[in-house]
């Protein structure tokens, strides 16, 4: 028991201490950082919260259109102000590459309904320009109805978007509202478990190909059993990703509560992160948990059967296919979680982690089908297990090239011989 405790500690340390684990783990905090603050930092570069609106120039028919045009987009509270410019469009043009205006439009009126021309030095970023031609359209509309001679009032309640409410007949089915906010957060969710389950399942294949590429293998197998080198490496990385986990939910909620005045809304609010339900996070951390060994297991299988590192990504495609099948499937649940097609998938074992985490976050589902999915998926866990550690006992001995399914045959019958 002692050398399983050394293998786990010197699989954790050796993964905690390389580069390419710390740059990621950097990176990835930035980012959390960079979310938390979203808001913040888009108004800073958008120049919506205190910052100078966007100065366009208006040539052209701008002396009967630049007034209402400007009080359709103080309507639509956008940041631009604008300026009648009484040179040439050559001039205008000028002005423009010179940075004094961010852009000119040229208005012209046909029959008193307006259109335009927007110029800028790029195109490529359309904020700008949107609200222009939304400010316009506005503008365009208002005049098509005077001429029209309809009344304001009509007109509004016929082009106001048409009430329509749904509402479940079941007693315990969620609210659309309800739905909407637990949409984006299994979105999200779904995307966290996906990237986590796959770097940690190629973390751990790699770490047995490279022990083994570097005859490290050999020194081991004298030492301990394979048996105990596989799961000190399974739960090794285990622990390495609920360190950086930790990490992360630390340093994102203490950025959430720096931001929680500004987080009440916006991007937060439509994911759903606003109100975080506690039963949901624990279904995350069971079904995180039981996915992540699942797949660990098959790629600790599967990195035995390889002795370099080129042969361990080809050999564990297969594995990853599954997942992003999962997900893929998980991405069509989202706006269809009580199709026959994700119901039955849901208790498939190798889609389960996801597609019933989703089933679970969109539906108010009876407990038997939580409790049986989760039941086949630990016994499906344990069976893995027993396979992958007779076919980890012999793969950790073959050497040469291995790239083929075909070898778990081989492996078993070299793990029978020991």
């Amino acid at each position: 028991m002692n050398k399983f405790w050394i293998m786990l500690t010197h699989t954790y340390m050796n993964r905690l201490k390389s580069k390419s684990f710390l740059i990621t783990t950097g990176v990835t905090l930035l980012l959390v950082i960079g979310l938390a603050n979203f808001q913040t930092i888009a108004e800073k570069f958008t120049g919506s919260e205190g910052g100078d609106s966007q100065e366009v120039a208006v040539i052209g028919d701008k002396h009967s259109l630049i007034e209402p045009l400007q009080n359709q987009l103080d309507m639509q509270k956008a940041s631009v102000d604008l300026a009648a410019f009484d040179g040439s469009k050559q001039e205008a043009e000028q002005a423009v590459q010179d940075g004094e205006y961010q852009a000119f439009v040229e208005l012209t009126a046909e029959n008193e309904i307006p259109s335009a021309t927007f110029y800028a030095n790029q195109i490529a970023n359309t904020t700008l320009s949107n609200k222009i031609r939304d400010a316009l359209q506005q503008l365009k509309v208002m005049i098509a109805a005077d001429q029209a001679d309809i009344d304001p009032a009509v007109f509004q309640q016929i082009s106001s978007p048409v009430h329509f409410d749904t509402i479940a007949l079941e007693e315990n089915a969620k609210t659309e509202e309800e739905l909407s906010e637990a949409r984006g957060l299994v979105y999200v969710m779904l995307f966290v478990m996906y990237f986590a389950v796959l770097m940690y399942g190629n973390m751990i294949a790699m770490e047995v190909a490279t022990e083994k590429s570097s005859r490290v293998m050999e020194i081991l197998i004298s030492s301990a059993s394979p048996v105990a080198q596989m799961f000190a490496k399974i739960i090794g990385v285990a622990l390495l990703g609920l360190t950086q986990l930790t990490l992360f939910m630390v340093v994102g909620f203490q950025a959430v509560k720096m931001n929680q005045d500004v987080m009440t809304g916006g991007i937060f609010e439509y994911f759903g992160l606003d109100d975080l339900k506690v039963s949901l996070f624990i279904y995350l951390i069971v079904f995180f948990i039981l996915g992540y060994l699942l797949y660990a297991t098959l790629a600790a299988m599967l990195g035995s059967l390889v002795s370099r590192l080129e042969d361990a990504q080809q050999l564990i495609a297969p594995m990853t296919l599954v997942i992003v099948a999962a997900f893929m499937i998980a991405m069509f649940g989202l706006n269809a979680p009580d199709s026959g097609f994700v119901t039955v998938t849901s208790f498939i074992p190798f889609f389960t982690p996801m597609l019933m985490f989703l089933r679970v976050g969109m539906l108010d589902l009876p407990f038997w089908e939580v409790g049986l999915s989760i039941g086949i998926l630990i016994l499906t866990i344990l069976i893995m297990a027993i396979i992958g550690a007779r076919i980890y006992s012999g793969g950790v001995l073959m050497y040469g090239k291995s790239s083929s399914l075909k070898d778990i045959k081989a492996a078993i019958q070299l793990s029978k011989k020991e």
